[in-house]
Parts: C-alpha cells; sequence; structure tokens
C-alpha cells in the first residue's frame, strides 16, 4: 500500500522514534522531515496547526528549550507571538508532528500516531522503554 505519511521528526526523541517506528511497521516508509535541520515555513507551521485543530500553544514544547528563558508561559502572549518563537527556535516545536490522509496529530504519547495510519501494523510492537503497544496479531493494545 502506498500511503503518503509525513514525520516532522527528532532522532534524540524516544516519542518521535516510536512513532516513526509504528509507522514503518504498518509497511509504510514515510517522509522523514527533521525539522531542526530544515524547519518548516511559518505558512505551512501554521497550516499545519490548523490541521490539527490546535492551538499554536498545544504545539510548544517545554523541556530541553529556551521556553522558560523566552517567558514563553506568559498566558498573555498571542499566537502571533508564539509562533514568532516557534520559528525563531524550532525547538520550540513539539513532536512528533504526524501528517497523514487520515489527519494531522501531534503523536504525544507515540501510539497517537495509530490513528493516522491507514490499514493494520504488520506484527507486534513495544515501545523503546519495553511498552507493548500492538500485539501479535497487529491490533493495538489498550492500557488499562
Amino acid at each position: 500500500m502506498t500511503v503518503d505519511i509525513v514525520i516532522y521528526h527528532n532522532p534524540e526523541c524516544g516519542t518521535s522514534r516510536n512513532a516513526l517506528a509504528m509507522i514503518r511497521n504498518a509497511g509504510i516508509e514515510p517522509h522523514v522531515v527533521e525539522y531542526l535541520k530544515t524547519p518548516p515555513s511559518r505558512a505551512l507551521l501554521e497550516s499545519l496547526i490548523a490541521r490539527a485543530g490546535i492551538a499554536p500553544r498545544a504545539l510548544l514544547r517545554e523541556k530541553g528549550t529556551p521556553y522558560a528563558e523566552l517567558g514563553l508561559d506568559n498566558p498573555d502572549l498571542d499566537d502571533g507571538q508564539i509562533l514568532d518563537a516557534m520559528m525563531a527556535h524550532p525547538i520550540l516545536i513539539n513532536r512528533p508532528l504526524v501528517v497523514s490522509p487520515l489527519g494531522v496529530k501531534l503523536c504525544r504519547p507515540s501510539e497517537e500516531v495509530l490513528d493516522l495510519i491507514p490499514g493494520e501494523q504488520r506484527g507486534a510492537f513495544a515501545k523503546e522503554d519495553g511498552e507493548q503497544v500492538v500485539d501479535a496479531q497487529g491490533q493495538r493494545v489498550v492500557q488499562s
């Protein structure tokens, strides 16, 4: 099955690596955009945020970023100011952001990507920490 999926990926991020591996576990080779090396344009980022149905603040990453130093916790900042910060510091863009024919989603936790993958997983899948996400029949494991 040929499916166009794009993942805005940071190879240093375990959540991003897990989402990428689940896409590949479905037999799909996505277009991988290492957004720290090739940041999206402002227009593309605005489009992705709109298509995901979230506010720019919901895509803002705090951990391991200049979030605090830039005062991005200020609730008075508008969407434009948050986007300005993301454009100046792409590390502020949370990941992985995945685009598929089924939608656009920030896949945190990584198993959220399963909602964007048409078809079935090809077999069992466990995240890097050992958590089982897909069973041997390719079905999503529901965590209690």
